[in-house]
């Protein structure tokens, strides 16, 4: 994964709606969600929930798979995956091998 790519991904999921959304999909992985089960979920107008799957979906956070007369929408979790490795591949590579687990005091310092 590239730093644009990235970059482009966490644009997309800058929005608390779409942050809601992935993170609800997320939630049941493979078993995706019907949009009016999750425009339900999340107490969106179907509308509005329509323009975000449409950018997560162009994004490709977000994939989805007709069923009848629904759509049955997914999270990327290997996208997903593969940006949470892109955030941690270079952490602690300069740290005189500290490693990375989290402090005793669960604070950043």
């Amino acid at each position: 994964m590239t730093t644009e790519t990235a970059s482009l991904l966490f644009d997309c999921l800058s929005s608390p709606v779409r942050l809601s959304v992935f993170q609800t999909l997320t939630r049941v992985g493979s078993e995706g969600m019907v949009a009016g089960e999750l425009a339900k979920r999340l107490d969106i107008a179907p509308n509005n929930l329509s323009f975000h799957l449409k950018i997560l979906s162009m994004s490709q956070l977000v994939c989805s798979k007709q069923e009848g007369r629904f759509m049955r929408y997914y999270a990327n979790l290997p996208l997903m995956m593969a940006l949470t490795a892109f955030l941690s591949e270079q952490c602690c590579v300069e740290s005189m091998g500290e490693d990375c687990a989290p402090s005793a005091k669960g604070g950043c310092c």
